[in-house]
């Protein structure tokens, strides 16, 4: 396959052009390493599928509370426990000219509830090991069926990983055109293509993104004719780009920024606290780690008031306990999970037998706002309590390296579910126990068991209390707030983070962003 790649005087001349009316240019910190909805669960790459794909069950991202609506299927009901029907909408077109047909959306579910492909079969576990398979029916007919009564159907089939992609362009990307090769699924990652109101024209992984509006689009059209994305990782660099008007809208801007770039007329910011927590996760199985007590004092000697104040103005959230309030009637903020006690902190790491070793607490420079100052201050909390330190910045992920004690992440909200939040990490077998730093025993996947499919809301509730109770007793992790994330732009740019979408999607649909 080919990919057109532009010499840098060509990227700095698009980048030094005057804005069209219809066009926007965007300055991102980062810029995602391939794009398939499917296989995709990241930070950074969630922020782009919302423009190019589109999802069966479809919700309204203007509310916080989950109001789905018709999107790729017209209808849908449930033929028993196990069985829903779709009736799929007729003249929808892919970006390549091929018509969606019942044939794709099987293609693409099926990708997922019956993953060859390694990288579908991580995010299979983590959300849809209760998806048996999708079948056709007719042109315009789906059935999904289920090893057991599911209880979040609408919820799951609206997720950025059952978006929905041509099945025929896929297959015949390389290879036998008539079967799904994982060089095929590698191949659609750096071409992708879907029925949503923009099309991709180009595309340098991990540097610049180029949306065209698509003209067949079945439902309302794009605002924008073209939004060009180039990765400008240095913040400093992003306000500079912005103020200058190389580019009009820019992304990750830190609560102490937000005043220096209003105090320029021509700018302005929007923000919003994140569906997302940031938080400390620890290798439960290392032999410095292994004793809970020593991980609860840790928990407690971390003042996330003050990381708060210091950090986000006071912006973000600290919760409680794992909870967002767009869980609806399973939000649950009263149980206190974590708390800052430093007295208790001292009494509990003497009793943990912690001998002074050396506690190595992985993080990154760039990659989450805050990130690294973050850690440089729970670094000082516990020095505080007797726990000695040492801060290892690695951009590369370590959460998988047996030799790692500390580091800190983010655990989104990937759907507006409990089960889309603490299940599909913390899930028995999810990724910090296939990772290998947890091990979770027979109690915990039976509770999981019902928090996960108990078909009452209250018993639902009860599980996951049990659950956040389990993570102050034996803490697989920490968490510090949920962030306050914001984005730059010229004030002509009308744009602002939805409530109803997951952490840092850039939605640029029609009714989500105008340029008076």
């Amino acid at each position: 396959m080919k990919f057109k790649v532009f010499a840098a005087t060509a990227l700095m001349a698009a980048l030094s052009a005057p804005a069209l009316a219809q066009e926007l240019k965007v300055g991102s910190q980062n810029m995602p390493p391939f794009l398939d909805p499917g296989r995709d669960h990241s930070n950074v790459g969630q922020q782009f599928y919302v423009n190019t794909f589109d999802v069966l069950i479809d919700r309204d991202a203007a509310k916080a509370d989950a109001d789905f609506r018709p999107g790729l299927a017209t209808e849908w009901k449930r033929i028993d426990p196990t069985t829903m029907e779709l009736k799929l909408r007729q003249g929808v077109t892919f970006h390549n000219g091929d018509p969606l047909t019942a044939d794709d959306v099987v293609f693409s579910l099926n990708r997922l509830f019956q993953p060859t492909f390694a990288p579908y079969a991580v995010r299979s576990r983590d959300r849809f090991g209760n998806f048996k398979g999708a079948e056709k029916v007719d042109d315009f007919t789906v059935r999904i069926q289920t090893h057991r009564p599911e209880p979040l159907w609408e919820t799951l089939l609206n997720t950025q990983q059952l978006m929905i992609i041509p099945a025929k362009y896929t297959k015949a990307l390389t290879g036998d055109p008539n079967v799904a090769e994982d060089s095929d699924f590698e191949a659609f990652s750096l071409a992708p293509v879907g029925t949503g109101p923009y099309r991709i024209s180009e595309y340098v992984p991990g540097e610049r993104l180029t949306w065209e509006r698509f003209d067949s689009y079945w439902d309302k059209k794009a605002p924008l004719e073209k939004v060009s994305m180039i990765r400008i990782p240095e913040m400093a660099s992003r306000i500079t780009a912005l103020k200058s008007g190389a580019v009009d809208f820019i992304t990750n801007i830190p609560p102490d920024q937000i005043a220096t770039i209003e105090s320029d007329q021509n700018l302005k910011v929007e923000g919003a606290v994140t569906p997302l927590f940031h938080l400390i996760i620890y290798n439960t199985q290392h032999e410095l780690m292994k004793n809970p007590k020593f991980r609860q004092a840790l928990n407690l000697a971390v003042d996330r008031e003050t990381l708060n104040e210091a950090l986000w103005l006071g912006k973000g959230v600290v919760p409680t306990s794992h909870t967002f309030p767009q869980f609806g009637e399973l939000y649950m903020p009263e149980p206190v999970i974590f708390k800052y006690d430093v007295d208790e902190a001292k009494k509990l790491l003497a009793e943990s037998g912690y001998n002074g070793e050396e506690i190595r607490l992985d993080t990154s420079a760039t990659y989450y706002t805050n990130g690294f100052l973050a850690m440089q201050a729970v670094s000082e909390m516990w020095n505080g309590i007797g726990v000695k330190t040492r801060i290892n910045v690695d951009d590369k992920w370590t959460g998988g390296d047996p030799t790692m004690n500390v580091r800190n992440w983010s655990n989104p909200m990937y759907f507006a579910d409990p089960f889309g939040g603490f299940g599909v990490m913390w899930a028995p077998g999810g990724p910090a126990e296939s990772e290998g730093r947890i091990k979770t025993d027979a109690a915990f996947a039976e509770t999981f068991d019902k928090f996960r499919f108990s078909e009452k809301v209250e018993d639902r509730k009860a599980a996951y209390a049990a659950l956040m109770e389990r993570t102050r007793q034996d803490p697989p992790f920490l968490v510090l707030y949920q962030p306050y994330e914001s984005w730059a732009m010229r004030k002509n740019v009308n744009w602002r983070p939805l409530p109803g979408h997951i952490a840092y999607v850039l939605d640029f649909r029609n009714g989500a962003i105008g340029i008076d």
